[in-house]
């Protein structure tokens, strides 16, 4: 979804001609799949965070066209709201000391920016959700200046033929029901993103098991308790995600419609299952053609972009994402892991992509994987809930039961993740470093929402309300943000 479009407004031969030219690239990336090659003899990693913009009273800033003239970096990219941006880091190789180096690189990256949005007014936050983010916020202006978020945004409210409901209720007893005419609130949920590039015999393994770690990554990495004011989910991103661009009237939900958010139905034995899964049934929604021949380009020896097939796949939103792309003529495959919420840190962050890389490698190689021993549904349900109750939480694990989150990370998850790195040929600093933030979240209890919540509890406990409180929260987050020591460490006011 990072291309550009050509207009916002589709004929109904257009979108024919889109459909038969999807359909057309199915067949082509089929074929590519037993007969091409496919790179991936080096272990790359891609990483990409979505940041949030303040002004100096903490409350979003709706500048990200003048920020990003002033950080002039192609690194930084605009995103759906004027209150975003991104940073995608190149792919780089995982093993040795790559790790360290990328978190300099990173705080180095992230701190020039941060000097040069303040010379606009604007701050740089890493977090799941913005907490002085509120529905007036959202009402006018609040959409980047790009034809693609606009056209998006038409397409999902004309499919749905209605206003969107949000309806969350959190463990706290505090539910939020509003009804939006936009996807302004998907605007909200600012994510870490992480690809890791495998071959396409690897690539189910991999899916699988990055499915199944993925509850757990959740519980460790909860970052986005609050939205609207109202204390909801650990991870509220995971289900106002899903809700914010629902295209499903509630008829179709009641028919067993697919939600455009997509967690999966079943474990996969090839890439392709997801691919030809998005083609039966996700209708277009941007019907972008480009003038590309696919079977030509393969006869002639040369990988073909499939441009429709890979546009239509970034309007499905699964959880672990198969991406389809060609790199200096060579074609190659990866799964794009999006359960992570941004910050609270850049150790923080890196520290939930080794426990992530670690134990996903150990979980695909295994000789009875996990996905022979769990079900589907057992694996969905441990996300949801995961989300819902962060390190709080309790989940279904072959040969554990029904085990604390935190415990089962502990007991057994860690262990894989630092024997995963190990053969990734990760050095022992890196593993120590990175897991050892991952060990002491577990033994605290305290991950980024835990400390929102602790924070702003004592806030409203001493008489502030609760905007007061989510902006004294706030201004004390990006204090300690800065300090990038994890958020396990951070004093509470």
């Amino acid at each position: 979804m990072g291309e550009d479009i050509a207009g916002t407004a589709y004929t109904r031969e257009q979108r024919q001609r889109y459909r038969e030219k999807v359909r057309r690239d199915l067949d082509i990336f089929e074929q590519m799949l037993t007969q091409s090659n496919f790179d991936g003899d080096r272990l790359l990693t891609g990483f990409e965070i979505e940041l949030n913009l303040v002004d100096g009273g903490f409350q979003p800033s709706m500048n990200n066209a003048e920020v990003l003239r002033r950080i002039e970096d192609p690194a930084f990219q605009t995103e759906l709201g004027q209150y975003n941006i991104e940073l995608n880091v190149n792919p780089r190789p995982l093993p040795g000391n790559a790790a360290i180096r990328l978190e300099q690189d990173l705080r180095e990256s992230l701190n020039r920016a941060e000097r040069l949005a303040s010379e606009t007014g604007a701050h740089i936050v890493t977090i799941g959700i913005l907490p002085t983010l509120m529905p007036e916020h959202l009402h006018h202006d609040w959409m980047s200046a790009n034809a693609r978020y606009t056209a998006l945004n038409d397409a999902m409210i004309s499919a749905r033929g209605e206003d969107i409901p949000i309806d969350i209720e959190g463990e706290s007893g505090e539910r939020l029901a509003v009804y939006t005419d936009s996807i302004a609130p998907e605007s909200a949920c600012t994510s870490v993103q992480l690809h890791l590039q495998v071959t396409p015999q690897e690539f189910a393994a991999h899916w699988n098991a990055a499915q199944a770690v993925s509850a757990l990554q959740v519980a460790v990495g909860a970052n986005s308790p609050y939205f609207f004011g109202k204390q909801l989910w650990h991870e509220t991103r995971i289900e106002l995600f899903t809700q914010a661009i629902d295209t499903r009237p509630d008829e179709l939900k009641n028919q067993g419609v697919r939600p455009r958010v997509f967690f999966g139905d079943n474990w996969i034995t090839s890439i392709f299952d997801l691919f030809e899964e998005n083609v039966r049934y996700f209708p277009p929604l941007l019907p972008e053609i480009r003038d590309e021949d696919p079977a030509a380009m393969l006869a002639a020896g040369r990988a073909p972009s499939l441009f429709e097939l890979r546009f239509h796949n970034g309007t499905v939103y699964r959880w672990n994402r198969p991406v389809y792309d060609v790199v200096d003529g060579a074609p190659h495959l990866r799964i794009e892991n999006r359960v992570l919420p941004a910050g609270p840190t850049i150790v923080d962050s890196l520290a939930n992509s080794a426990f992530y890389y670690g134990v996903l490698r150990m979980l695909a190689q295994e000789d009875r994987p996990i996905w022979t021993k769990m079900s589907f549904s057992a694996a969905e349900h441990n996300f949801r809930e995961c989300a819902r109750r962060g390190l709080d939480s309790r989940v279904y694990w072959p040969g554990f039961g029904e085990v604390p989150a935190d415990e089962l990370v502990l007991r057994h998850l860690l262990p894989l993740a630092h024997e995963g790195l190990e053969q990734w040929g990760v050095s022992t600093a890196v593993r120590d470093r990175y897991l050892g933030v991952i060990e002491a979240r577990c033994l605290s209890g305290v991950n980024g929402a835990r400390w929102q919540i602790a924070t702003v509890d004592r806030l409203e406990g001493r008489g502030a309300d609760r905007r007061s409180a989510l902006t004294g929260m706030l201004e004390q987050y990006v204090e300690a943000m800065h300090t990038n020591e994890p958020v396990h460490g951070w004093p509470l006011s």
